[in-house]
């Protein structure tokens, strides 16, 4: 069995074909999906939950996306605690820093996360942790405002092996997209060869990042098998260990049936 343990199923590029895109994803072995339930940001935060309700095999998660932080109020934060409540919620996420756009001031971006890793610690749910151009701001914010005993994911990584070992030091699985199938992504690749077989986790983050050979095409959860075949070359395992390890993780992480 295969998880996508990363997509945004809610995004409008499935409106025209959504359940078609999950009969391909089932015919290719994904036996469970991680809705991220980011949506459009505040006040709309349950896109991930409104999704799994609709599957068994779905489950959701529920947090502000750094894009979104500038959106967020004490509303925000209220409606958020009572989702990481729900059944379907095995997560908070994603969330994090995004420097690269700034599409919400940094300081802003900064107490949302801090906020929301409090909520998720106080409902004892995993983080799923989104970072660009942040790092050290991303790790000290952890540092201070997380159980690292809860554990949680660093998604679409792409650092290289330095990098990886602070996410693990920190207790946090990491996560491999189609970035690791790119050409040029070397440290990447690298680092998917050192991460332990118990700590790593396979996305999409469809509809964006799409592997080799659909680079620049809409991403589509079936094709996080393209990954799983690529980690298995790198770290010269079967498709069938890969596979097997990545959903166990995801399995355990998230607390899944």
């Amino acid at each position: 069995m295969l998880i996508d343990s990363h997509c945004h199923l809610d995004d409008e590029q499935f409106d025209a074909d959504r359940d078609a895109v999950i009969e391909r994803a089932r015919a290719a072995g994904v036996g469970r999906i991680i809705a991220v339930g980011t949506g459009k940001g505040p006040p709309g935060l349950d896109a991930g939950v409104l999704l799994a309700g609709k599957y068994e095999f779905m489950h959701a998660t529920a947090g502000v996306h750094p894009h979104d932080a500038a959106k967020a109020g004490p509303c925000t934060f209220e409606a958020l605690a009572a989702l990481l409540r729900h059944p379907k919620v095995v997560a908070a996420g994603e969330i994090g820093l995004d420097y690269h756009y700034n599409f919400s001031p940094r300081v802003t971006q900064c107490h949302v996360f801090a906020e929301q890793l409090k909520l998720a610690r106080e409902a004892r749910l995993p983080v799923v942790i989104h970072t660009r151009e942040a790092w050290e701001d991303t790790l000290w914010l952890i540092e201070e405002n997380w159980d690292t005993s809860i554990g949680g994911v660093f998604h679409c990584f792409a650092g290289g092996p330095e990098e990886a070992r602070q996410v693990l030091d920190l207790g946090f699985h990491v996560s491999f997209s189609g970035i690791v199938t790119f050409p040029k992504a070397q440290a990447v690749q690298e680092a998917a060869r050192v991460v332990p077989r118990d700590r790593i986790l396979i996305e999409t983050d469809a509809p964006y990042l799409a592997p080799v050979p659909h680079r620049g095409k809409r991403n589509e959860p079936a094709y996080v098998a393209v990954t799983a075949r690529k980690l298995a070359e790198l770290r010269g395992e079967s498709f069938e260990e890969v596979a097997d390890a990545t959903a166990a993780n995801a399995v355990r992480l998230f607390g899944l049936r």
